[in-house]
């Protein structure tokens, strides 16, 4: 596989070497001149100076061919955005991924259709309200191009749900229960499954279902 990365910093450089100890073939492309000289000591000739939101500059590491797999990885959105977006459309990469840097730039690439994208500060609060037992519905993986996300749910001696079976519940249109984790094992949520306090449930749904969920599952 041949994988385009624009950006040596960190993340670059990390996922560079990774790629190259399972025998891929790898381009990274950075822009600033210090960086460049650290990264060509190590990768040698598969560094490559410039902007990756040039086009001579993509040319030159290679985009014309195309690579499989073109990841832009910089600290600045708006150019991974560019990227991507040059990649798709002007020549055809078939699989693109974004960084973003900032959480709430997440909107410009979806509106862009730049998918998928890696987000360290959403990914590290979804950790975090994953360890927050007074988190109610808590988001654990977004499908973009699907328009679905999985969220996790605990159930509460207080909860509405609790002591009932998942046919007697009246789930809201565009939601589904996936499973029902109790006591460090999870099971397949079917319809004779019994929801007990301090289980926690997985669910997938569609985007603006939470609250008809959160009715379901957690409010009297």
């Amino acid at each position: 596989m041949y994988v385009l990365i624009a950006g040596g910093g960190k993340v670059g450089a990390n996922v560079t070497r990774t790629l190259l100890r399972q025998g891929h073939e790898v381009t990274i492309v950075e822009q600033r001149s210090d960086r460049f000289r650290v990264l060509e000591e190590e990768f040698d000739y598969r560094v490559q100076r410039g902007d990756a939101t040039e086009l001579h500059v993509l040319e030159r590491a290679g985009i014309g061919r195309p690579p499989d797999l073109l990841l832009a990885v910089t600290g600045d959105d708006e150019d991974n955005i560019v990227i991507c977006e040059i990649a798709q459309k002007r020549y055809f990469v078939p699989k693109v991924i974004a960084r973003v840097n900032d959480p709430r730039n997440q909107a410009h690439f979806d509106l862009l259709g730049v998918a998928p994208t890696v987000c360290a500060t959403s990914s590290i609060m979804a950790l975090i309200e994953h360890e927050v037992p007074e988190s109610d519905i808590i988001r654990l993986l977004q499908l973009r191009e699907d328009e679905l996300e999985i969220v996790e749910v605990p159930i509460g001696a207080d909860s509405p749900s609790s002591g009932k079976r998942v046919e007697q519940l009246k789930m809201p249109e565009g939601t589904r229960l996936i499973s029902v984790a109790r006591e460090g094992r999870s099971e397949i949520a079917t319809g004779s499954t019994k929801l007990e306090p301090g289980d926690r449930v997985l669910a997938i749904l569609q985007p603006g279902c939470e609250d008809e969920l959160r009715k379901v599952l957690l409010k009297r």
